[in-house]
């Protein structure tokens, strides 16, 4: 007689079977496309509160021009956002300079010197766009593709499709100043396997905790206790084989064992020479917090982690989006933090023959209105923003796209977070369409059902 049991172990049988036999077929498919990836590692870098683009990166002579005046006509017509009026608010021109950097001459404004002096490894897209003006629903959108929460992110998708190169570190490692507006999501595993998401590594001088084993427990003793958790956890398989937490928190007893072995290397940054903290800002009192991270991230890159994410900006203060109110002082503080650590990065990544294999990607959720918001301040602006990639083989000194002539809509070559998204899978190896995962009923991607303006093409061609 069958029975209920008999059921349930044929279930698992097929389910088993058939993940295997998906893998294989997927990591066929992975191998190939990676033979043609340029970027091995990616080290993203995220602002978050939204930066200016007409003040950074997107320099908007004719705004600057007409600052305190209305804008002309219907220019406006059809944008709304949180606080402003675009038929009432006065145009307001960038209080910095732009100043043409490298061989290339692209332009950067005052705001980021250091970052200016490597404009021929940049190449900027200055016609990003969204439909989100709120912070979390637009994190979320440039972390997964989708305003809601719950969501596969970016560095989750790509662990998925390539793993990592050092077993001994996570795949995924996340590195914050604090509370953020979206929380976890935005670096979370959504439906994805939980073993996927991001691991927060700490702020400041201690980003690991507890890698010691306490006095007087030999590793033999914590070997052995491992195993014994391992063995009990799995027992409760069988009422939670949907419930991808319980592989998640085995793996990350397993990975947290291993790492006491190479994690206590990666993180005692006192190893590197007192030119390369330099190099960084390490020691100063703006510059160290950011400027850890950024090491740390060339650090982790180096021994093979796959993808790193840094946030600037916190919802606890020091945050980009103080420009509400305080324009000046905000862009002023957050730029002189995270200006010299990129920079450092972006050198040192060069200097040590791994910027060539390592993609460097610089964001934000979206811009502010080239309108005024009260006396000193830019509202969000989702309309037309500012992105740039480094690395990985793309031919910087370039800018891709273009907002009006008052940086309020993206109207040239305009690119979603979609397509971001699908350039960067390409870089890495990884074609977007293929890399799926079977969720309600259909194989969900990164992308969706978007993507078609990619631009990795246009990365790497010779100017």
């Amino acid at each position: 007689m069958w029975s209920k049991d008999m059921e349930s172990s044929r279930r698992k049988f097929f389910l088993n079977a058939g993940k295997g036999f998906g893998s294989l077929a997927f990591a066929s498919m992975i191998s190939r496309a990676a033979e043609q990836a340029r970027a091995k590692n990616v080290i993203f870098l995220f602002m978050h509160g939204g930066v200016s683009q007409v003040d950074t990166f997107d320099p908007k002579p004719t705004l600057t021009r007409l600052s305190g005046q209305p804008l002309p006509g219907s220019v406006g017509e059809g944008l709304i956002t949180s606080r402003i009026d675009f038929r009432k608010a006065l145009m307001r021109g960038s209080p910095w300079n732009f100043q043409r950097g490298g061989k290339s001459g692209l332009e950067i404004s005052d705001l980021f010197p250091e970052i200016r002096k490597h404009a021929d490894k940049l190449a900027v897209v200055r016609s990003c766009y969204g439909d989100a003006f709120d912070h979390a629903p637009a994190i979320y959108l440039r972390a997964s593709g989708s305003q809601f929460p719950g969501k596969p992110s970016l560095g989750a998708w790509s662990v998925y499709g390539l793993g990592s190169e050092n077993r001994n570190l996570p795949s995924f490692v996340v590195m914050s100043d604090g509370a953020m507006k979206s929380g976890s999501g935005a670096y979370g595993s959504g439906f994805l396997p939980a073993v996927y998401q991001g691991t927060v590594f700490r702020t400041g001088k201690s980003p690991v905790l507890h890698l010691a084993s306490p006095d007087g427990v030999s590793d033999v003793s914590q070997r052995e206790t491992l195993d014994l958790i391992t063995r009990m956890n799995k027992k409760h398989y069988a009422s939670r084989e949907e419930d991808t937490t319980l592989d998640a928190r085995i793996s990350s007893y397993e990975l947290a064992y291993r790492m006491q072995s190479e994690a206590p290397d990666v993180v005692d940054l006192s190893t590197e020479s007192d030119a390369t903290r330099k190099l960084y800002g390490i020691g100063e009192a703006m510059t160290d917090d950011f400027g850890r991270k950024c090491l740390l991230a060339r650090r982790l890159v180096e021994r093979g982690v796959r993808f790193v994410q840094l946030y600037s900006g916190t919802n606890l203060g020091d945050d980009w989006d103080d420009a509400h109110n305080d324009l000046l002082g905000s862009h002023n503080k957050m730029a002189k933090k995270s200006d010299l650590p990129i920079a450092g990065l972006l050198a040192d990544l060069e200097g040590r023959g791994l910027l060539s294999s390592t993609l460097v990607v610089w964001s934000t959720e979206f811009g502010r209105t080239p309108l005024a918001e009260g006396k000193n301040g830019r509202d969000h602006h989702p309309y037309g923003f500012s992105m740039w990639m480094a690395g990985a083989g793309i031919q910087g000194g370039r800018a891709l796209g273009a907002t009006d002539e008052f940086g309020l809509r993206a109207v040239e070559e305009r690119k979603s977070v979609h397509d971001m998204h699908a350039t960067i899978f390409r870089l890495l190896g990884l074609d977007h369409t293929k890399v799926t995962y079977r969720f309600q009923g259909r194989d969900q991607r990164l992308t969706d059902v978007h993507g078609e303006g990619e631009f990795t093409d246009w990365l790497l061609k010779s100017s």
